[in-house]
């Protein structure tokens, strides 16, 4: 186990010299929140024209609306926002461009993916990474799901990498700069196995705007709206990956909380998918995303909203959990798991071989290998385990979380953590 590390400044946060820099240079950026100003930015970057179906700007118009209206946000967040829309708007134009080039994509089978469905902080992203490692699997670093597709004409390195890598590598240096104890938190290292929904975001669609910027009008356009063609864009960015790989036909392992709100899209979309389902006490997970959020809202907002996080981030995660019990069903056993994250972390052993089972997939003696140096490469907490006060920070009471989710605790006998 790594140093128990504490952030005792949520609620006034005492800058280092990296963050006042960041936030001083943030200050003397001029960022434009329009859909046209956007777009025109991706054309120049790509120098491609055609975004296919245009039915995405409304979505868009609605986040630059948000987002643009939010005047408490710091010159830097706002630069970083419209960044991420830049290169989803770039994204957009460059799988246009390709699928344009060579239509066989489209007929790319993706056939029997495992797909890792739960809350933040429940063991998805290591279960995920785990099965990863059996390369038996396609899976989805997080420096592929941020620039699906090559820059046109843009050379590798002089070493030989992938200049998409050098730039998330390089992202991810700078918020370790800026919010130094995120490593402990949730790791953003280029090679690390992210988000299929990530692929949506060239279709300007999924809940993950909400973890960007606390989004409430988002969130509920979103809560409002049949997500299929989202998610039938997302497997068409994914026939794409599997096209530029090329070699024989391999499922994917995937994963992303907002599954459990979306079961029957999701089984819609991937009619032969495993599904694991992980569980953990949500109390344990609220105190860990809301602390996280208002940790990066030192170089997003001048003083962190601890009550409006805390307010927001329950909810979200109580409709999260009220489609899952509700959905649950909807999966048959035959091909799902249940999956409890203090029996995972204890004996991860019994959870790979009932996803293996389910699967069809053969548990042998070398996939047990990699797996086993996976395991022993990744014990838990070795980059520092923080130290989480609900009370202190927030003024909550655990005891009264833990009766408003009684629905999803009575339903799934998670081990209470939190008490």
């Amino acid at each position: 186990m790594g140093t128990v590390l504490r952030i005792d400044d949520l609620a006034e946060p005492q800058l280092n010299a990296a963050q006042i820099g960041a936030l001083a240079y943030g200050d003397t950026l001029t960022v434009e929140f329009t859909a046209e100003a956007i777009l025109e930015l991706a054309k120049k970057r790509t120098g491609f024209t055609d975004f296919g179906s245009l039915d995405f700007l409304p979505r868009l118009r609605a986040l630059c609306s948000e987002w643009g209206g939010d005047q408490e946000l710091t010159g830097l967040h706002r630069s970083v926002l419209q960044g991420y829309l830049v290169r989803y708007a770039s994204n957009r134009l460059l799988i246009e461009d390709t699928v344009k080039r060579h239509p066989e994509i489209e007929a790319q089978p993706i056939v029997r993916p495992v797909i890792v469905v739960g809350l933040p902080r429940t063991g998805t992203t290591h279960l995920v990474n785990l099965l990863a490692a059996d390369d038996r699997f396609h899976s989805l670093p997080l420096w592929e799901s941020y620039e699906p597709v090559p820059l046109p004409s843009e050379p590798m390195d002089a070493d030989g990498t992938d200049p998409r890598y050098r730039r998330c590598a390089q992202t991810w240096a700078g918020m370790q700069q800026v919010t130094p104890l995120l490593a402990a938190m949730h790791a953003m290292n280029p090679e690390h196995i992210h988000e299929e929904l990530e692929l949506m975001g060239p279709d300007f669609a999924s809940y993950n705007f909400e973890w960007l910027c606390m989004s409430p009008r988002w969130r509920d356009q979103y809560y409002q709206t049949d997500q299929t063609p989202h998610y039938a864009y997302m497997k068409r960015v994914l026939k794409l990956l599997q096209w530029q790989r090329g070699g024989p036909q391999k499922p994917w392992v995937l994963k992303c909380p907002q599954h459990l709100e979306q079961l029957p899209v999701l089984l819609k979309t991937f009619s032969d998918a495993t599904v694991v389902f992980t569980h953990r006490d949500p109390v344990a997970v609220i105190q860990s995303i809301i602390t996280m959020q208002a940790y990066t809202q030192r170089i997003q907002r001048p003083k962190p909203r601890l009550a409006d996080l805390a307010t927001y981030w329950i909810d979200r995660i109580e409709h999260l959990l009220q489609r899952c019990v509700g959905e649950r069903a909807l999966v048959p056993a035959a091909v799902s798991v249940d999956c409890y994250f203090d029996r995972f972390m204890a004996e991860p052993w019994n959870v790979l071989e009932a996803v293996y089972a389910k699967s069809s997939l053969a548990l042998d003696a070398s996939t047990r290998s990699k797996l086993t140096d996976y395991l022993d490469a990744h014990r838990r907490g070795k980059d520092g385990q923080m130290a989480y006060d609900l009370r202190r920070d927030f003024a909550l009471d655990p005891n009264a979380l833990h009766q408003r989710f009684a629905f999803y605790t009575d339903r799934f006998p998670v081990k209470l953590e939190v008490l």
